[in-house]
């Protein structure tokens, strides 16, 4: 090629054409370096034909700087980021970038120097130097990585080398992982579980010629062993020598896997996802794009990496809502990694034990195969559910647990069995105000009040991260001790649990106690080894463990996902509790779930009483189809912003005055966003509502490219929708 056409990482820019210089080697996916004006940029070699760009004589073309030293995107993967920038209506460089490493990735292997603490005694230390010895026990990485584990400056962990008290490692940025053996440790399946495993391991020897696109729901109870199931599908891939990719909805979830994943292959996967310090993401990619990683876990992020072989996908708990992301690039991580088995030609395993309606209707079309595990694994039974009605089983003036489930506690405690209670609530208190004026502690920067937090003494938001500490007196009329906590949060039912159960050994888990793998590590061991007995936890706690000495689990507040404009609210508050409620009597003793309500004739309240999950999906999907919603229409949602009221509002009603009149598309809005301030800026939001069969993104390009407005203004366009804030 003498010219190339380049997609570099600009949004502004977009596309742009170079010369090749004589001796460099380019092909289409190369990665390389041009020049742009005075700087260097990054960017991928792009087949002309499939991007558009202003045509520049070859006299005014500059010269390509440098070919990097990996290999080239895959063509399967490049038409998978062009799928993907046009469904979720987003720039063609922002998803592209999601497929490439950090640069010293890209930059290629070599050594790095990291620094772990040398055990030296010092014989005097400052504060700084203390914490920093206390928080970096049994931690290597590199001074800044150190110094944010650690809350202190680089400098002071520079002064700690010096001192002795820590010393530099090198360490081989390419130094392979362990080889994981699909033969180490081969589990006994049931039946049913041997024939849903037949099943996967065909459909990757079927693919092996990278024309076995395959689609699978497998849909389990909880405690069914669907990971089993489809390790042997992973254990298939390895030995043809494919690459395997698992997506899991939480980097909390990952321990808990690691340790299952270790004890059948012998070996950990290799992970993917946000807190991986720089050289570790260095080599993993590395390693995926050359082909050495056999098996990788990770976040949704992880799906759009350069696979060498990639042989099979696997999306464990599919129905959940972080597979979504919410800013960037707004893409469904579950829906994508379908499409991306689509265009690779392979098997993709999707596998929950509450399946999204969207993924139920897809096998009900014959779209997916559905492949089910309707029991427990080693004859154990589903736990029995009860309805504990507030309004006529009152707990205590003050408290929050209602008498029976006290009870039930009471009763675990003393035969030496867990409890677990859940409530999706962060901190102590939704609501802090002042009893003398009334006075409410709202964050500054959304539309949302502040959260105490009893441990850590903070009022915080949780949308922007906004901290303050609690004052000893109310802002606004000066009374001292008049503060009042309003609701229950997980820190207040910890407090509730201490008064009630003095003896009782608790652990609170929550993003905000298990914010790291060691933390989450620790109280997995807790818990199976006896040393807890009751664990009150947010969503956290909903998926993914198993601990058999669990026998009660009480839902707090069922009704808190049925509030607010949700438009999914019924389906992801019985999937949330049926999660949690599967975490009960998952070993030889029986299990019982108490869900605390005031409205026990909700339709999904009653579904989860009476065990009846079709006739729940059944009405849901009545309900949807006469509403023309998802899966039987499509959402859009455009999300208007700035820091300026009115500036935002003007841009909405540009947006909202210059709509489509079509007969299969209809507009709300622009109406204020319900977080209608969120981290500074503005919000009004529109809802689209259209048929299967409208052109949705066309109609949207054509609607919104058009339009001009102020610097200050953001317009994101969000493609089937799950936050309605």
């Amino acid at each position: 090629m003498k010219r190339v056409r380049l997609l570099v990482f600009n949004t502004a820019l977009g596309v742009l054409d170079y010369r090749v210089p004589e001796a460099m080697a380019i092909e289409f996916g190369s990665v390389v370096i041009a020049p742009l004006g005075p700087r260097q940029v990054l960017g991928i070699v792009w087949e002309p034909e499939r991007l558009s760009a202003q045509e520049v004589p070859e006299s005014k073309l500059r010269p390509l700087l440098e070919a990097l030293p990996v290999p080239p995107l895959p063509a399967r993967l490049r038409r998978l980021i062009e799928w993907t920038a046009d469904y979720y209506c987003a720039p063609l460089s922002s998803v592209a970038r999601m497929a490439l490493g950090s640069m010293a990735a890209l930059r290629g292997g070599g050594t790095a120097t990291e620094y772990r603490l040398t055990g030296q005694e010092p014989a005097r230390l400052t504060p700084q130097r203390a914490a920093a010895l206390d928080a970096l026990q049994g931690e290597q990485a590199s001074i800044r990585e150190l110094a944010e584990l650690a809350g202190v400056s680089e400098g002071v962990l520079r002064g700690m080398v010096g001192a002795g008290l820590l010393e530099p490692v090198t360490v081989d940025l390419d130094r392979p992982y362990p080889a994981a053996r699909p033969g180490f440790a081969v589990p006994q399946l049931s039946e049913d579980q041997r024939a849903a495993a037949e099943i996967f391991v065909s459909a990757v020897r079927a693919s092996s010629d990278g024309d076995g696109f395959a689609p699978f729901l497998l849909d389990g109870v909880t405690g069914s062993g669907k990971t089993e199931c489809y390790f042997d599908a992973v254990a298939e891939a390895l030995r043809l020598g494919r690459q395997v990719l698992v997506l899991l909805p939480e980097i909390a979830l990952t321990e808990n896997f690691l340790r299952r994943f270790e004890h059948r292959f012998g070996v950990p996967p290799v992970l993917w996802h946000s807190s991986l310090k720089s050289s570790e993401r260095r080599r993993a990619w590395r390693s995926i794009v050359l082909g050495a990683a056999q098996v990788v876990v990770g976040a949704r992020s992880a799906l759009f990496l350069p696979y060498a072989n990639l042989g099979l996908i696997v999306v464990d708990e599919a129905h959940e809502v972080s597979f979504k992301q919410d800013d960037g690039v707004r893409y469904n991580a579950r829906d994508v990694a379908v499409i991306r088995a689509k265009f690779e030609g392979l098997p993709v395993i999707l596998a929950s034990a509450t399946p999204a309606l969207e993924s139920m209707q897809l096998a009900e079309a014959g779209i997916y195969r559905k492949i089910a595990l309707p029991d427990r694994f080693g004859g154990a039974r589903l736990p029995e559910i009860h309805v504990v009605d507030l309004r006529k089983e009152v707990p205590e003036r003050g408290r929050w647990l209602a008498p029976r489930l006290v009870e039930e506690m009471k009763a675990r405690l003393e035969r030496g069995e867990q409890s677990l209670l859940f409530l999706n609530r962060r901190g102590y208190a939704p609501l802090t105000l002042c009893r003398n004026c009334g006075y409410r502690f709202q964050c500054p920067n959304c539309t949302a009040w502040l959260v105490e937090h009893r441990f850590s003494r903070r009022l915080a938001c949780h949308h922007c991260g906004h901290e303050v500490p609690v004052p000893d007196a109310c802002p606004d009329c000066g009374t001292a001790d008049c503060l009042v906590a309003c609701g229950p949060g997980v820190e207040r039912i910890a407090d509730e649990v201490a008064e009630i159960l003095p003896e009782a050994r608790t652990a609170l888990v929550t993003s905000d106690t298990m914010n790291h793998p060691e933390a989450i590590a620790e109280f997995v061991a807790m818990a199976e080894s006896g040393a807890i007995d009751v664990i009150i936890g947010t969503q956290l706690v909903t998926k993914g463990y198993h601990f058999p000495e669990l026998t009660l689990v009480g839902v707090i507040d069922a009704d808190l996902g049925l509030e607010g404009g949700d438009l999914r609210a019924a389906e992801r508050t019985y999937q949330q509790i049926a999660q949690v409620a599967g975490r009960a009597g998952r070993g030889a003793k029986p299990g019982e779930v108490l869900i605390q309500t005031r409205h026990p004739e909700a339709a999904v309240i009653a579904a989860l009483a009476n065990g009846d999950r079709d006739a729940f999906y059944t009405a849901e999907t009545e309900a949807r189809r006469d509403a023309g919603a998802p899966p039987f229409g499509r959402w859009a949602a455009i999300i208007v912003s700035s820091e300026d009221q009115t500036e935002a509002l003007a841009a909405a009603r540009a947006i909202g005055g210059t709509a489509p009149n079509l007969p299969d598309m209809l507009v709300l809005g622009p109406a204020p966003a319900p977080l209608s301030l969120l981290r500074g800026r503005h919000r009004f939001r529109l809802l689209i509502n259209a048929r299967r069969s409208a052109e949705l993104q066309k109609t949207l390009r054509a609607w919104l490219d058009p339009l001009q407005f102020p610097r200050g203004v953001r317009v994101n366009i969000d493609i089937d929708p799950y936050s309605f804030v």
